[in-house]
């Protein structure tokens, strides 16, 4: 005969009572890290706690929330207060979380934190407060154990980019009991040397190691300090409240070196470029104000009294030359219209006829005779040659044969 089957759901059901029955089960503290941790938009918190050995599904709903007065992120140790039951519809176990506290270090996150939140609300933080730090340093003090690799890397990056600057080591204890107070006369000490920068700082380490420069009185004396700080803390994923306080954070000691101390080669060449630039600005500049300098000069030349008489004479000169030119062209051209009148009025004078033998015959009317029909019989001609005159009277006129023949053809 077979025997009896259950659904999943009684099975699920009946393992459920079993959890609830369960004094131990009902209120139970689980202590582990927290991992897989995610806020849902709903506000419950789905995480997972785990040790070496094992995991433990959790969560912590909307309404318990009230229990965590931290936020909770990876790699917490917590120790978590609730109920495990059983999930029905996934047939899994789970915490359900109602209060959350750290653990150990947890505890000293929480400290943290909350220290964090007060200095922050004091305005501590507030970059208003930040000071630059000097680009061109001349003495740069140190808060840090004189042993160790931190000391030696900021001496060696230092004398690698500015030999020049001045180190000063104030050699504080950075770890255990009493390190905060030393942290804290060390930077009061160099404050009153008056340097133009001080790192403090140490090498990397864990919580409890860095802790001296997450103390309230360290963070009070980097913010009285009128010297700006750089803290150099650990490593560039660890951060203390030194590190927030600050006036500049440095990742490592070696790049709060790098920070505090200029590079003195990279200086001089900038310098011997600015002094390329500034000669050959000026002697541009020079060129440019000789160039002007001649310019204003032939300007003043130009407009001086002497010049401007001197170049009136030359003109006036000029222009008599051309007139005296002009006058003489004019003049010779006249000479050649009145030697061609000349020689027209010489061809039509009558005494050039007369040079060559011809004679002026007047009649008795004082006109000259022109045809023998202007003269008749008997009437008294005057003459004139070139040297005289010849009273003659006319007896006979007889015209010329080509005249006669002339009229006889018409």
């Amino acid at each position: 005969m077979m025997e009896k089957a259950y659904s999943v759901t009684e099975i699920n059901q009946y393992i459920r009572n079993m959890f609830i029955r369960d004094s131990i089960l009902s209120r139970i503290y689980v202590k582990g890290e927290v991992s897989n941790c995610k806020y849902h938009t709903s506000g419950h918190i789905y995480f997972t706690l785990k040790d070496a050995m094992g995991q433990l599904a959790c969560v912590m709903f909307a309404g318990q929330r009230k229990g965590l007065a931290f936020r909770l992120e990876e790699g917490q140790s917590v120790i978590v207060f609730g109920s495990i039951s059983v999930y029905e519809r996934d047939g899994k176990y789970q915490l359900y979380a109602s209060e959350i506290r750290l653990d150990g270090l947890g505890i000293l996150y929480e400290r943290f934190e909350k220290l964090k939140k007060d200095l922050e609300a004091e305005g501590l933080f507030d970059k208003a407060y930040k000071k630059p730090i000097p680009c061109y340093p001349r003495k740069v003090g140190i808060v840090t154990a004189s042993t160790g690799a931190a000391i030696q890397d900021i001496i060696n990056i230092s004398r690698r980019r500015n030999p020049y600057v001045q180190l000063i080591l104030y050699p504080a204890q950075v770890q255990g009991a009493g390190a905060a107070e030393s942290i804290v006369k060390g930077i009061r000490t160099l404050d009153r040397l008056e340097p133009d920068t001080i790192i403090i700082g140490r090498g990397g380490g864990s919580i409890e190691d860095l802790w001296a420069f997450n103390e309230e009185i360290v963070a009070r004396a980097i913010f009285a300090c009128k010297t700006p700080i750089i803290s150099a803390v650990g490593h560039e994923t660890d951060f203390t409240i030194a590190d927030y306080t600050a006036d500049m954070r440095a990742p490592t000691p070696s790049a709060a070196a790098e920070l505090a101390v200029n590079d003195y080669r990279a200086f001089a060449e900038k310098l011997q470029n600015y002094n390329r630039h500034l000669t050959k600005a000026l002697m541009q500049k020079v060129t440019y104000n000789e160039s002007r300098l001649k310019e204003f000069k032939i300007r003043l030349m130009y407009a001086s009294p002497s010049y401007q008489i001197k170049q009136k004479r030359q003109l006036l000169a000029d222009m008599e030359h051309k007139l005296s030119d002009r006058m003489a062209q004019r003049l010779k051209d006249a000479r050649h219209r009145l030697d061609i009148c000349i020689t027209r009025l010489e061809g039509l004078s009558p005494l050039s006829k007369l040079k060559r033998g011809y004679a002026l015959v007047i009649g008795e009317d004082n006109k000259p005779v022109q045809s023998v029909e202007d003269v008749y019989e008997n009437e008294l001609l005057t003459v004139s040659l070139l040297d005289g005159d010849i009273m003659a009277r006319a007896e006979k006129t007889r015209k010329a044969d080509r005249l006669r023949r002339d009229d006889t053809s018409a």
